[in-house]
């Protein structure tokens, strides 16, 4: 038990009474995640400064260069800044740490601070989901580390996904939080993602391999057909389908859209037709008021999507129980 007068947990230099104790139903933990998201935060808010902004627009343009008919060019621009902070001006990551721990009180805080000071690229195969991390591999060894899950999105076991990775302040070593961007690549690009690792050496640090072909890395997936999307070419399909129709019939699609991505994430339906998943989750939408309701019997609903109506009924059923499961849940 904690007295009022004890200091305070946090390691703030109060007493508790003064520091955490207002803080009810916040735990220390929180209360340090909070600090470390804030200094994450204020370096993006930030930075580049005016007199960076050269530096940094030189390599945007080689990337654009060479990604633009691949990627959107926000996406280009994103990945870049992590690029220009963290593989070729560092200078500017450890100034601004610096400035921080000038203005940082908790002892836990600084420590995880200092433990910050080089950000590294991480390439892996994501290998389990919990509620809170990621368990994933790096491709090039068979180093496995936990990754702070940022959203309650559904991720698929067996994708891949690229970021610059920081210890997460917990003080388990492997367990690590991402910088800025957490890219996740749907499974039509696996095999582009293995091929690019067989060409690591392991008389090179992985660091400097990846900071040397960062930009193949990118152009290799775009030439195999990635644009930066979430999901797979049969995914996008089903969402594409099921919004045509929609958008055909002068629903609004976004409420129903939503269900439906996060099912075909995280049940990964088997179908041989996108059009049969689709019909399906345009009867489950009527039925299920996610928009206003049709003047089309069923039969012309699986009419339209050229699908019988066992084929829509079936994936019509796999979507409710998808969906009452997360209502009771």
């Amino acid at each position: 038990m904690i007295g009022r007068n004890d200091p305070c947990p946090c390691g703030s230099g109060k007493k508790y009474k003064k520091c955490c104790q207002s803080k009810e139903a916040v735990s220390v933990e929180t209360v340090q995640k909070e600090e470390l998201e804030r200094v994450l935060q204020s370096f993006y808010d930030e930075y580049p400064e005016r007199k960076d902004i050269p530096d940094y627009m030189k390599i945007a343009n080689e990337w654009k260069s060479s990604l633009m008919k691949y990627l959107p060019e926000e996406m280009i621009e994103a990945i870049v800044l992590d690029e220009f902070f963290f593989h070729h001006r560092s200078d500017i990551w450890i100034g601004y740490l610096d400035k921080q721990k000038r203005r940082l009180v908790r002892p836990s805080v600084l420590r995880v601070v200092d433990s910050w000071q080089q950000p590294r690229a991480f390439i892996g195969e994501v290998k389990e989901v919990d509620d809170a991390y990621i368990t994933v591999q790096m491709i090039f060894t068979d180093e496995v580390i936990r990754l702070r899950r940022e959203g309650e999105k559904p991720i698929p076991e067996g994708v891949h996904l690229y970021c610059f990775i920081l210890p997460d302040g917990t003080g388990n070593e492997d367990h690590y939080l991402a910088v800025s961007s957490l890219i996740f690549f749907p499974t039509d690009h696996a095999d582009v993602i293995k091929e690019f690792a067989k060409r690591y050496s392991s008389e090179q640090p992985v660091y400097t391999f990846i900071k040397e072909n960062s930009l193949e890395f990118w152009r290799s997936l775009g030439a195999a057909g990635y644009a930066g999307g979430e999901f797979t070419n049969f995914e996008s399909g089903v969402l594409l389908s099921a919004m045509e129709f929609l958008q055909k019939h002068d629903r609004d699609p976004n409420k129903l859209l939503d269900v439906i991505e996060d099912f075909l994430v995280e049940q990964q339906p088997n179908a041989r037709k996108e059009v049969a998943i689709a019909a399906g989750a345009i009867r489950f939408g009527q039925e299920n008021a996610f928009f206003e309701p049709l003047s089309m019997t069923l039969k012309e609903i699986a009419e339209w999507f050229e699908v019988s109506p066992s084929s829509m009924t079936k994936y019509y059923k796999e979507l409710d129980a998808y969906y009452s499961s997360l209502i009771k849940a």
